[in-house]
C-alpha cells in the first residue's frame, strides 16, 4: 500500500474508475463484487479521515447532496434535436429513397440501426475530461440542469479513460430497467404511494427528484448515441464516433450495428422486434442514422430535426374496448374535434379511456359508431387511436355519430371550410375558444403562470372575469379568493404568478398569443430576425418568408392575426399592463442581419455559446453545418471538418481575430 494517504486516495480512485468502466460500460468485469466493494471501503474511509483531498470527480461522490430548491435552465450549444418518425416499411423505404436523392447517389447507404430506448435524453458535458455539467433535453434548445442528479448513475463516468482537451457534449438516454422499475412499484405500493405508469415515468421522475438522495436510491443507467460540441475528438462516421465513447468509458449500447442498404435496416427492425420482450429494457423501435458524417452535413435539418436519421418505430401494442359515447371538444382556433369515449383499458401500460376521433370524415372512414366494440392502439406507443371496429359483435344497438351544426357550447353555427375536414366555430366570444386561448397563453412554455389550471380559468371566464390574455393582469387577490376552493393564500400565488409573466421574453408572448402555425420555434425565429413587436406586427408576406424557415403558410397566418383589430387590441392592453415585449437575447443592432455563420473550432475569446448568442445579438443567424447558403465560416483552433468543406464551396472563413473586428464596426 501506498505510504501516503494522498496517493493511495488517487490510486483507489483510478482503480475504481477502471472497474467501474469494465463493469457499465463494457458489461466485462474483472473482479468480484465484494472486492470492489471492499475497495469502495477503503477509499470511503480514507476521504473521511482526509477530507481535504475529497474531489467532485471521486466515486464516493454519487450519493446525492441537500435537496435543491429548482433546476435552473441549461441551454444547449447545439441543440438537441427530435427525430421524424416511420410507423412502417413503406415510411421508411420512403425515408432512404428521399435520402439517396438527396445524395445524389444510386448506391446503398451506409446506416447505423440504434435499438430505440424509451428514456429520458440528457446531455453530459465535459470540460477536458472531467463531467461537469448534465440537463435534460428540454425543448431542445434549452434543459433543465439536472448535474447532481445524473453524478448519481453508476455508468456515468465521473472523468473520461482518456482526458479530451476542451468541452465535449455527450447525449445520451437515462432508462430503468423492467426489471427495476416492477420492484421501484413494489416499494411505492408496499409504502402507499402512487404507482408510476411505465419505466419511462419512472426514470425521469427520478431524474427530475430535487432531492438528489432519492436519485441515488434508484437504478438508474445509461446508453450513450450522440454528440452536441466537441472541441477535439475527430471523427469521420457515427459508428466511428461510438468507438470513441467506448474507448472514453461511456457507455454504448451492445446491439448497435453498421449496416449496408434499407433491406439490412429492414431485417435489423425485424431482429429488434422479435427480441423486444426479452430485452431487459423497454424500445418502441430502432432509431437509423447516416454513417458518414460528411453525409450528414450535406443532408443538414429541418428546424425540429436532421434528415439524416429517423426513428422506425414497431407496431403499437393493441387491444380491444368499446365506444361509450362520442363527444365533441372545442379548441382555441374555435376546430371542433370528435373524442371517443371508451370503457377504460390497459394498452402498452398506460390506462387508455379517450382517442380523439380527429374529424367526421375520419368517422365515416372506419365507420365508427357509439356501442361499438373497436382496436385501439398507442399510436407511436403514445396517443391512443382506434384502428377497426370489430364488425363481428355488432348488435344492431350501435348509434351511428354527426358532426353537430351549431357548437355544443355557444350554440353558434359551425362552418367547414373548404380546404379544411374539420368544422368551426366562428364565434370569437365562444367560452370553450376563451377557455382554451387562456390555458395556452398561461402554459408552461408559453407565459408559465402557475397555478392558473383548466379549473380555475373555467370559473374565470364562466364568472365574466376574464374574456382575453390582456383580462388577467387585471385581476385581484379578492376577485380570486371569492371562486370556489380558492384560498386567500392560493389566491394570492396565482396574482404572484401573473405579475411574474410579465417579464416573460418575447418569444413566449408572440407562441402564447396561439397564432396557428406559431410554435415555440417559429416564434423564436421570428423575435431573432425581427427584434420587437412593432417589426414583427408591420411585417409583410415577402418580408416574413425572407426568414430562413419561414413559408408561405406562416407567413399568412401571422398577417392575418395582426390584421385582426381585436387583436392588436389585446397586444395594446397587455403592454399597458405592464407585459415588457422584449427578446430573451436582445436585438441591438442588424450589422450581420441577413448572414449565417458556422463556428468550428475552439474560441479563445468566446464559448461557443457566447458566440452564437452574439450572432444572434446583431441580427445574424448561426448554423450548424456548412452550406452554399452559409455567409462565413469563423474558425478557431483544431477547426475540423468543416472548414475543409468551407474552402471546398468557396464560403469565406474568418479568423477569430477577423471576426470580432468585424463585429467591432
Amino acid at each position: 500500500m501506498t505510504s501516503r494517504p494522498e496517493e493511495r486516495i488517487s490510486e483507489l480512485r483510478d482503480l475504481i474508475h477502471y472497474h467501474n468502466t469494465r463493469y457499465y460500460g463494457l458489461d466485462d468485469p474483472e473482479i468480484s463484487d465484494a472486492e470492489f466493494d471492499r475497495l469502495m471501503r477503503e477509499l470511503f474511509e480514507l476521504e473521511q479521515q482526509f477530507p481535504e483531498f475529497v474531489t467532485a470527480d471521486s466515486p464516493t461522490q454519487r450519493v446525492g447532496g441537500a435537496p435543491a430548491e429548482a433546476f435552473p435552465p441549461a441551454p444547449h450549444t447545439v441543440p438537441m434535436l427530435s427525430l421524424d418518425n416511420a410507423l412502417n416499411e413503406e415510411e421508411f423505404l420512403a425515408f432512404d429513397q428521399r435520402t439517396r436523392r438527396a445524395l445524389g447517389s444510386d448506391e446503398e447507404i451506409e446506416y447505423v440501426c440504434e435499438p430505440k430506448l424509451d428514456g429520458l435524453a440528457v446531455e453530459l458535458v465535459y470540460i477536458d475530461g472531467l463531467f461537469t455539467l448534465g440537463s435534460t433535453r428540454g425543448d431542445g434548445y434549452t434543459g433543465e440542469e439536472i448535474t447532481r442528479n445524473l453524478r448519481t448513475i453508476k455508468s456515468i463516468p465521473l472523468k473520461l479513460n482518456n482526458a479530451v482537451p476542451g468541452r465535449l457534449e455527450v447525449r445520451g438516454e437515462v432508462i430503468l430497467g423492467i426489471r427495476e422499475f416492477a420492484a421501484l412499484n413494489r416499494q411505492r405500493q408496499e409504502r402507499g404511494e402512487p404507482l408510476f405508469a411505465n419505466p419511462r415515468n419512472a426514470a425521469a421522475g427520478s431524474l427530475r427528484q430535487l432531492d438528489a438522495r432519492i436519485t441515488a436510491s434508484r437504478p438508474l443507467a445509461i446508453f450513450c448515441y450522440g454528440i452536441g460540441q466537441a472541441d477535439a475528438l475527430p471523427f469521420t462516421a457515427h459508428s466511428g464516433m461510438l468507438d470513441q465513447f467506448k474507448r472514453l468509458g461511456l457507455r454504448v449500447n451492445p446491439l448497435i450495428e453498421r449496416v449496408r442498404g434499407a433491406g439490412a435496416v429492414l431485417a435489423y427492425h425485424r431482429a429488434m422486434s422479435e427480441r423486444r420482450e426479452q430485452l431487459p429494457y423497454e424500445i418502441d423501435g430502432i432509431v437509423v442514422k447516416v454513417d458518414s458524417v460528411a453525409h450528414q452535413e450535406e443532408l443538414g435539418a429541418r428546424s425540429r430535426s436532421p434528415r439524416w436519421a429517423i426513428a422506425f418505430k414497431f407496431p403499437a401494442r393493441q387491444e380491444v374496448t368499446q365506444v361509450l359515447d362520442i363527444q365533441v371538444q372545442v379548441g382555441r382556433t374555435g376546430a371542433l374535434t370528435p373524442v371517443a369515449i371508451m370503457q377504460p383499458v390497459q394498452v402498452g401500460g398506460v390506462t387508455v379511456s379517450r382517442a380523439t376521433l380527429h374529424n367526421q370524415d375520419e368517422i365515416e372512414r372506419k365507420d365508427i359508431r357509439i356501442g361499438d366494440w373497436v382496436v385501439i392502439q398507442r399510436a407511436g406507443d403514445v396517443i391512443p387511436e382506434i384502428v377497426k371496429v370489430v364488425d363481428s359483435r355488432r348488435t344492431g344497438s350501435e348509434r351511428p355519430f354527426l358532426m353537430p351544426e351549431n357548437c355544443p357550447v355557444c350554440g353558434s353555427r359551425t362552418v367547414r371550410p373548404e380546404d379544411e375536414a374539420a368544422r368551426r366555430c366562428i364565434n370569437l366570444s365562444c367560452l370553450a375558444q376563451i377557455k382554451e386561448r387562456i390555458f395556452h397563453f398561461a402554459a408552461k412554455h408559453a407565459m408559465e403562470i402557475d397555478g392558473l389550471g383548466e379549473k380555475l380559468i373555467d370559473q374565470l371566464v364562466e364568472a365574466g372575469l376574464v374574456r382575453d390574455a390582456a383580462d388577467l393582469y387585471g385581476l385581484t387577490r379578492e376577485q380570486l379568493a371569492g371562486l370556489d376552493r380558492m384560498a386567500d393564500k392560493s389566491a394570492a400565488n396565482v396574482i404572484a404568478a401573473i405579475a411574474a409573466s410579465r417579464t416573460r421574453p418575447l418569444e413566449r408572448l408572440l407562441f402564447a398569443l396561439g397564432i396557428r402555425h406559431v410554435g415555440e420555434h417559429v416564434a423564436r425565429l421570428l423575435v431573432e430576425a425581427f427584434g420587437s413587436m412593432e417589426r414583427l406586427m408591420n411585417a409583410r408576406a415577402e418580408e416574413l418568408m425572407q426568414v430562413h424557415e419561414i413559408g408561405p403558410q406562416v407567413a399568412e397566418s401571422v398577417t392575418s392575426f395582426f390584421a385582426m383589430p381585436e387583436n392588436v387590441r389585446v397586444i395594446e392592453r397587455l403592454r399597458q399592463a405592464g407585459v415588457e415585449m422584449a427578446p430573451s437575447r436582445g436585438v441591438n443592432g442588424d450589422l450581420l442581419a441577413g448572414q449565417t455563420f458556422v463556428l468550428t473550432g475552439t474560441l479563445s475569446s468566446y464559448t461557443r455559446e457566447e458566440a452564437e448568442k452574439l450572432i444572434l445579438a446583431l441580427g445574424g443567424r448561426p448554423a450548424s453545418s456548412v452550406s452554399s447558403k452559409t455567409s462565413y465560416v469563423i474558425a478557431g483552433e483544431a477547426a475540423g471538418s468543416k472548414l475543409n468543406k468551407a474552402r471546398a464551396l468557396g464560403i469565406p472563413v474568418l479568423t477569430e481575430a477577423e471576426f470580432i473586428e468585424m463585429i467591432k464596426k
